[in-house]
């Protein structure tokens, strides 16, 4: 299905929504005809959460194009460019400096080069190596420039409490985890030390295939964590100068892999010191909140568990047998 277009009212307003580019596959400009029954009434398109949607076909994306057999990244594209444009100044092309409602239109003529991939990957990292403290916007959104083409409906505490949620994002079969609390400084917030990522292997080995019927029964837990998100609203304290604290660079520099460049285009980053801004930040606090238990993929752990068994060699047993006997039997008894 190419060009399969809708409209999403918002309040009294009707919006001209891409689906083409947000739910597209790698063709670019095509969707899976499942979304026809969700198109077939236009009074219904505002009861829908299309941003979560969109959100968690972008991540699912995002994880499926870090498998180094994976040569194209799928989803909604555009968008990440523009999260990219928006945080990172010293990324944006020249030349597009006006901008309207939607934020992500301001790039859309933006067509970057593909020739020379590896110097350009390269380039790239470097750049991004490179960066500075305050290179980095936290906040792009709350910029007064930019609240003054936001619909004003889109900033209503009602809508904004969407973004601090920590749920369960759904797409059909795809599931990601709304997990805010390790990107506090996007919504104000002073990072502290993150809690374990939640493990959701099981739920990534799901493409779909067989139907969509069984998607709410068999992942039924995860579609009543979206419905009681409204109780898991992240409260933190909103500061001036949002970031990383003190605890979140130190346990950083430990555990993470902090640059991308090899290491002959950098120097030691063992001498790299903590800004001094991270320290008067405070050390950040979250709440406690109860959070589902992992579901780590288990076909890849009981693979695992039987590499070097007995289970897994059961074929090769009369080889040992026949080794056994022929210990046994000593240097004479050999044939």
């Amino acid at each position: 299905m190419a060009g399969l277009y809708h409209l999403a009212r918002l309040n009294d307003r009707w919006f001209r929504l891409d689906e083409a580019l947000l739910f597209a596959d790698k063709s670019g400009n095509r969707v899976h005809i499942r979304w026809l029954p969700y198109v077939a009434r236009l009074e219904e398109m505002g009861t829908y959460s299309w941003g979560s949607a969109a959100l968690a076909w972008l991540y699912r994306c995002m994880c499926r194009v870090a498998n180094r057999h994976v040569v194209k990244l799928a989803g909604p594209i555009q968008l990440l460019q523009s999260w990219i444009f928006w945080c990172f100044p010293l990324f944006r092309p020249a030349g597009y400096e006006t901008f309207s409602w939607p934020l992500a239109s301001r790039w859309s003529g933006y067509n970057p080069s593909s020739s020379e991939k590896g110097p350009r990957v390269q380039m790239w990292r470097l750049r991004i190596d490179r960066l500075q403290d305050r290179e980095f916007i936290w906040m792009p959104y709350s910029i007064l420039d930019v609240l003054q083409v936001v619909h004003p409906e889109a900033l209503e505490p009602r809508h904004m409490a969407l973004w601090r949620f920590v749920t369960s994002l759904i797409y059909f079969s795809v599931i990601e985890w709304h997990q805010i609390d390790r990107v506090l400084p996007q919504f104000g917030g002073v990072q502290p030390r993150p809690n374990p990522a939640l493990n959701i292997d099981f739920l990534m080995s799901k493409d779909g295939r067989g139907g969509d019927r069984w998607f709410p029964y068999h992942l039924q837990k995860w579609h009543l964590y979206w419905d009681d998100r409204a109780e898991t609203v992240l409260r933190f304290d909103v500061v001036a100068d949002p970031g990383p604290s003190h605890e979140f660079l130190e346990w950083w520099s430990q555990h993470r892999k902090r640059f991308l460049s090899p290491d002959m285009h950098l120097g030691d980053p063992r001498a790299v010191s903590i800004p001094v801004e991270a320290s008067q930040r405070g050390a950040g606090r979250v709440p406690d909140m109860d959070r589902p238990e992992d579901v780590p993929d288990r076909r890849r752990v009981e693979r695992r568990a039987r590499v070097g068994t007995r289970r897994s060699q059961r074929d090769w047993r009369w080889l040992e047998h026949a080794m056994d006997n022929d210990d046994d039997a000593g240097p004479a008894g050999g044939g």
